[in-house]
């Protein structure tokens, strides 16, 4: 069987068991010597990975779910596929946990989430199916699995159909205990393609009643809103969300569709609002982030994994047959009314080999390492008056990589990707733009891995995420500056160890 590489829509839609495993050894032999592939991020063993699902903490072990699409880069019929961790930094891969096999997620298993009660984990998510007319329906479906991770789909749906006056757009369950019921958001949008936030409760997990739209804006948030996840983080209500046609005007963003927040001061159920909120924000300044989903961990934190990838959008993998990659776990914090990406201490466990480095920022242009692989953490802290550029995937010559040019000065940050290797999304732009305060001391904690890159600015005060396809040997680190004094450390990174 030969690579496919012009996809139609029966193809897409092709029950798993008709695909001979011969089509996945070959798919796996394409990818087998990528450059791009990852070392410490999530990634599908072949295919299409996008949405996470299911970021939970069960029985002792951290677990999070994606869905998948194995036979290809491209956005086919949808499963989850189960991934466990002891350290939120070493993923082993578990297999699929729930398979488009029911005549409820016949076209899908669509996104959701979990929750551990007693004994057995709650799997909630959004069944997708097409009648004969290419008609959507989506079904709220729910399953359970047990300390043996096997997992068993309740026999009908949890909600069964749209509420009156809503589309079929009606997706992406998010669970959560809030006092002595379970609450659920889910994106929706009405009748008249409005993109909103439903909120329902229950008091057992099957008994879904809806309390109405979540009121967190008086902006029109375009034709429909995907992932929405309400946490409580210092208390406050935090809301993550991804508007898709949301007007420019309201919010400035340059991706197809942004992943953004909202932070209230209170939540009022009885109001179905969140209470004075913030102004709406990029949740990423970068490139690529979509569908990031939080949940509460057992220890107090609040954890979030996003999808590093966009709908739409052709990456350069797809010629090898795999697509996407997720985020690093980061910690969520607030401090003035303002949401702080962490990367997780666990992500300390990858470093091995370290330098340190200290200095006037260079005028011309300087070689700060040149490690063999693009896989290592950086951080740079510099003083309030520094200007000057970072280079990361850079060739010998510094003619092509990824540019960071920062002026704490004035409060600002650049990405520019438009030399950073093969290119693509260029309809889109190839740079961001973050605003920093004023005049303040700059920190960049840079994550590189293979073909991504995670830059935490100011201690998670903006965050910046790009897929970048460097060509080969472009590992170098460079750096240039008008004034200003750095220091800086450096770690090797190890792979991830995962079965």
């Amino acid at each position: 069987m030969k690579f496919i590489t012009e996809w139609t829509t029966p193809l897409r839609y092709k029950a798993y068991h008709q695909w001979p495993a011969t089509y996945i050894d070959l798919l796996k032999s394409t990818l087998h010597d990528s450059k791009w592939r990852l070392s410490y991020h999530i990634q599908p063993k072949t295919g299409l990975l996008n949405d996470p699902n299911g970021f939970s903490y069960y029985d002792g072990r951290w677990h999070l779910f994606y869905q998948a699409y194995p036979f290809g880069p491209v956005h086919g019929v949808k499963s989850w596929y189960h991934l466990l961790s002891d350290n939120l930094v070493d993923w082993e891969q578990q297999g699929y946990a729930l398979l488009p096999d029911s005549s409820y997620d016949s076209h899908g298993v669509y996104s959701g989430s979990a929750i551990a009660v007693d004994d057995q984990l709650f799997l909630m998510y959004t069944g997708n199916v097409r009648n004969e007319n290419w008609e959507r329906h989506s079904y709220q479906l729910g399953a359970w699995m047990n300390q043996a991770a096997e997992v068993k789909k309740l026999a009908k749906p949890l909600i069964e159909h749209p509420p009156e006056g809503y589309t079929h757009e009606f997706r992406d369950p998010q669970l959560f205990r809030y006092q002595d019921h379970y609450l659920m958001a889910i994106g929706a949008q009405t009748i008249e393609e409005k993109g909103v936030v439903l909120l329902y409760q229950s008091s057992q997990l099957t008994d879904w009643e809806l309390l109405g739209e979540l009121h967190y804006t008086n902006e029109d948030m375009g034709f429909m809103v995907e992932c929405p996840n309400l946490v409580f983080v210092n208390e406050q209500p935090v809301l993550l969300f991804c508007p898709q046609g949301l007007d420019k005007e309201i919010t400035p963003y340059q991706n197809i569709y942004p992943n953004m927040y909202v932070i209230g001061d209170s939540f009022d159920k009885e109001k179905i609002s969140l209470e004075n909120t913030s102004e709406l924000v990029n949740l990423d300044e970068g490139f690529d982030v979509y569908a990031t989903q939080a949940f509460h961990a057992p220890d107090g934190r609040v954890l979030s994994v996003g999808w590093i990838g966009l709908p739409e959008i052709d990456y350069p993998s797809f010629q090898e047959g795999w697509a996407h990659c997720l985020s690093i776990v980061r910690e969520l914090t607030v401090k003035d009314q303002h949401l702080y990406q962490t990367p997780v201490q666990e992500m300390q466990a990858l470093r091995q080999q370290h330098q340190t480095y200290q200095g006037s920022l260079p005028k011309e242009v300087q070689l700060l390492a040149a490690p063999e692989q693009n896989s290592y953490e950086l951080r740079l802290e510099l003083d309030a008056k520094a200007t000057g550029t970072l280079y990361v995937f850079a060739d010998k010559q510094n003619q092509a990589g990824l540019r960071l040019s920062f002026d704490a000065k004035h409060g600002t940050i650049m990405m520019d990707r438009s030399k950073a290797g093969v290119m693509f999304g260029e309809s889109y732009g190839s740079v961001r733009t973050a605003v920093l305060p004023k005049q303040t001391k700059l920190t960049l904690h840079v994550f590189v891995d293979r073909s991504v890159c995670e830059v935490f600015v100011n201690d998670g005060y903006r965050v910046m995420t790009s897929r970048v396809f460097p060509q080969a040997n472009a590992t170098n680190i460079f750096l240039q500056g008008g004034e200003g004094l750095y220091t800086g450390d450096l770690w090797v990174l190890r792979s991830m160890n995962k079965s």
